[in-house]
């Protein structure tokens, strides 16, 4: 394992474009962070400066006790697992799980013991003498798990693994990989776009955007506490709904509404979770539902509220159809966030 530090990290190629303003943060031993953001938020670019293959224009980088700014990938104590897979298609599924061992001039005995270890921790020992051609999706994911795992890495990077792979696969998928990472306690940064896949394997997510970190924390707190308004519309599924509102005389105001008690004064932001909101006819804020959306385990209402976009999160035994209803908000869940710049008030 290894604790892994960047310190005001920045990439700025040749054309002048600056692809990752400077970053910084930590990552402790045996902790597993994903990087999350839109494409073209700088999250790849940041990944492959830590493995050795995008120069660092700024800043210092360290895996471990030592600088590796310089070091070559292959000395950085790392594994990699690509989006494509990157396997050897006339190989064997054992010679594509060993090939780097063999490249570092192990003894056969000794890889074949790693080989055969890694195969079945992964669910592969049947599959050794087949090609990748002759595999599954997500068992070809796994040998280049496999490939990873072998070579007892200080470090493991992801960079969108499941992307290629259909809903089921990646769903499985995730849980292999977060137990796997759980098993062997090696420092892991995953990348992706997909913001459940954040949720459900980060200890920690990092959502970037821009080129630059929104905001660093567990899942729970970048659900629920949201340092922007970008965060609050980024993660979550749906996302976390977003009026705009005054803060007046001590209250929160949308329209001719008072929807909560606060003495901010001026045009807000105000976030709420589609959860966090409940329906009734003694309710106080009207609501008309344009689109009811069945999801088998709960149903979504798709709305306005004083002429805004908005979101209802309901149980599946509530029976509704479109038509004006009412509905309150939690207080104590709203979070507001300054117009004009975005943050969280």
């Amino acid at each position: 394992m290894a604790q892994v530090s960047l310190n005001k990290i920045r990439k700025v190629y040749p054309n002048g474009f600056e692809a990752v303003k400077p970053i910084s943060f930590d990552i402790t031993d045996g902790e597993f962070v994903v990087l999350v953001g839109p494409s073209g938020c700088g999250k790849s670019t940041l990944l492959r400066m830590v493995a050795g293959l995008e120069d660092i224009s700024e800043g210092a980088l360290s895996i471990g006790d030592r600088n590796v700014n310089h070091v070559d990938p292959a000395d950085r104590d790392i594994a990699m697992v690509f989006q494509n897979y990157a396997l050897y298609p006339h190989m064997t599924v054992r010679k594509n799980i060993g090939y780097g061992l063999k490249n570092r001039k192990i003894a056969a005995h000794d890889i074949e013991a790693k080989v055969q270890a890694a195969a079945k921790m992964l669910n592969l020992t049947d599959y050794l003498d087949r090609k990748p051609s002759q595999l599954s999706g997500g068992q070809r994911q796994r040998v280049a798990m496999g490939r990873a795992v072998v070579r007892d890495p200080a470090l493991f990077l992801f960079d969108e693994p499941l992307s290629n792979l259909d809903a089921k696969l990646r769903h499985q998928m995730r849980i292999e990989i977060k137990a796997l990472q759980r098993r062997l306690g090696v420092t892991s940064i995953y990348v992706t776009h997909d913001q459940v896949e954040a949720m459900t394997m980060a200890d920690r997510i990092i959502v970037l955007n821009n080129g630059q970190i929104e905001q660093i924390g567990t899942p729970a707190e970048i659900y629920h506490r949201p340092a922007s308004t970008f965060v609050a519309s980024f993660m979550g599924a749906p996302p976390m709904n977003l009026i705009a509102a005054q803060g007046h005389d001590g209250r929160i105001m949308v329209g001719d509404m008072a929807l909560a008690s606060n003495n901010i004064i001026g045009p807000v932001t105000m976030g709420i979770r589609p959860e966090d909101v409940e329906i009734g006819p003694d309710c106080e804020i009207p609501f008309t539902v344009d689109i009811v959306e069945e999801l088998g385990a709960h149903r979504l209402l798709h709305g306005q509220v004083d002429g805004q976009d908005f979101t209802i999160h309901v149980a599946k035994d509530v029976a509704l159809s479109a038509g004006p209803i009412r509905m309150t908000i939690k207080p104590e869940a709203m979070i507001l966030f300054d117009a004009q710049t975005g943050l969280a008030l």
